[in-house]
This record gives structure tokens, sequence and C-alpha cells, in this order.
């Protein structure tokens, strides 16, 4: 497995790494046993930087990687996030980026991972009533005390982050980045790069779409969140399926698969975005880990981009509630 530092701070971790969440909530039902062989995989063939977060299964998740981590935690990098609450049935109740609940989540964390520290600690996602230089200086005092190495945002906006780095080095930001959603690359992405912050890409596979296998709502568990997706519905799933069709043709001409088609595109946009795809299978994640073999030429991306325009995506990539959490 190859590595990257995630912008400039210093923070090294594999090319690829493994989204969590899907081991415990949203994706429908889901194998614990399972997920601990696939976790101890990870770590077998180097996909060693793993993210989590405290509302994923409402803490569960945590949990789980704790117990994949036990005897190995030195060997991954162990990312998290905080502030967004949910209740006891699972229920969002909101946004909480205030000093005192990030020392309180910060706690409940360690304890459900059963570390002493986080490697990379997020904000989920930005509190609109909070002031950013608040949440991040409480975060900045967490690497004080020893108990973060490395700060971060999830879905920030540019000039959020901008106000961020004076408080405290910002290593890395998550937001969502694939074949399907390239908004990023207005404003966010080269805020990044001015900034010296690295993009992680969570769902890179377009939350399994754009590896081809999902070809109509019938392919998803009843409790699956994603039929609930807007790119999951209707005449926009339709249109989508031309999308996976066309990546589906160019991985064939490539030799690869469509997922690592769509993983290499994302390590061939610049060696400070660092790709977390998520999977439950020991074998789907090997897969994943191999796109890092996979050579895109200057040539392969102009007629991907031409193939794959933004403008050939139908539909939000989350509900427009949710959409309204986004880049704060």
């Amino acid at each position: 497995m190859h590595t990257r530092e995630l912008g400039k701070s210093g923070l090294t971790v594999s090319a690829v790494g493994l989204g969590c969440m899907g081991m415990s909530d949203f994706y429908g039902p889901s194998d614990d046993a399972k997920s601990i062989e696939t976790l101890h995989h990870a770590i077998d063939i180097g996909v060693r930087f793993w993210d989590t977060a405290d509302m994923y299964g409402t803490g569960r998740n945590e949990e789980l990687v704790g117990r994949g981590l036990e005897g190995r935690r030195d060997e991954v990098v162990l990312a998290t996030k905080f502030g967004v609450v949910r209740g006891a049935d699972g229920a969002v109740l909101g946004i909480n980026g205030r000093p005192d609940y990030v020392r309180q989540a910060c706690d409940a964390s360690l304890q459900r991972l059963g570390t002493d520290h986080i490697d990379l600690y997020y904000q989920h996602r930005v509190d609109p009533q909070v002031p950013i230089e608040e949440t991040v200086g409480a975060m900045a005092e967490l690497v004080r005390q020893g108990k973060v190495r490395h700060l971060g945002l999830s879905e920030a906006a540019a000039d959020t982050l901008r106000r961020a780095v004076k408080v405290h080095p910002i290593a890395a930001l998550q937001t969502e980045y694939s074949l399907w959603s390239r908004d990023l690359e207005d404003e966010i992405l080269p805020a990044c790069r001015e900034l010296g912050i690295g993009l992680v890409a969570y769902s890179p596979l377009g939350r399994g779409f754009l590896s081809g296998k999902i070809r109509s709502l019938d392919d998803l568990d009843p409790s699956d969140w994603r039929r609930h997706n807007p790119r999951f519905q209707g005449e926009n799933l339709e249109k989508n399926l031309a999308l996976a069709d066309r990546i589906r043709e160019i991985a064939g001409r490539k030799g690869c698969t469509p997922a690592q088609l769509a993983l290499a595109w994302i390590l061939a946009q610049g060696r400070d975005v660092v790709p977390i795809p998520g999977t439950r299978s020991p074998q789907r994640l090997e897969e994943n880990a191999a796109a890092c073999t996979v050579a895109l030429s200057a040539d392969d991306l102009a007629e991907i981009r031409q193939a794959l325009p933004r403008t050939m995506v139908a539909g939000l990539r989350y509900p427009e509630a949710a959409m309204a959490t986004l880049n704060g």
C-alpha cells in the first residue's frame, strides 16, 4: 500500500483508507464478526487509515472499531468525528460545536475506542450557532492535552477553513468527492491547497453506485438509507445508470473494475487527496486497495472528464434537509 501525507500536516496515511460507517449503520444489516475480520485484514494489507464517528450507530461503530484495534492500535491512523448529535433511537437532534460539548464528545469517543488518543479528530458538521474559532479552540486544547494528535473539519466551506487555520493547523478536510460529486473543485479544493490542508474523500464510490453493482432499489435492503437518497430514486436513478455504464466501459478497457477506476481517478487528482471507501467485505477491501496499481495517464483522465461531465449527474447528494448542513 502506498502512503500519502495529508496536506502539510506531517500526518502520513495509507493512500486508500477505510470508511467504517457501513459496518454499523445506514446500509442495512451488518455482521460484527465479518466487520472485525475486515478490519484485521485491512491492517494486514496496509489499509491503515480508518474513519469512524460518534454518530455512526450512535456509538456502536466506535466500539466496533475499538475491538478491531485491540493489540494493534499503533498500526492504525485512527480518525473519528463529533458534532452530529443523535438520540437513543437514532434520530438526528442537531449539530453541536460548543466547547464544552467538544471536550465531552472526545472523552466519550476515547472510551468507546479503547484508546488514549485520536490521530485525527474532525468536527463532523459546522455548527452555524457557534463561531468556528470557538470550536477549533476547544479542539486545539485536546491536542495540548495529548488526547488528539491532529485536527480536521468535515463539509466546511473555504472561508471557514481560512478562519479555522488561524486558530490551529488543520490537517484535513473530509468531504464527499467522487466522479459524481465534484462541486468542491471550484472553491474548496483550491482553498485546501492554498492552506496546506489534505482532502479526505468520503463516498468516493458514490455510496457504492459507481461500482456498478446497484441497478435498482431492489438491490438495496429495505432498511438501507440509500433508498431515500435523491440520486437513487426515480428518473435520477435512470439517468445515473448511464454514468455507471460509462465507468464500466472505461474500466473494461483499462483492465480494472469500475470501483478501481473510480478510486484511481480520485487518487490521480493529487497526492494530497486520500479516498476512504467503505466496505464490510475483505474481498471488496482488497479490490479497493488494488486501485493504487491502476495508472491513469493524462489522456485517460481527459477521456474520463469528457465522458463523465459533472452536469451528467442527476439529483442532490443528500435530501434537502441534510444539504442545509453542508459547507458551513
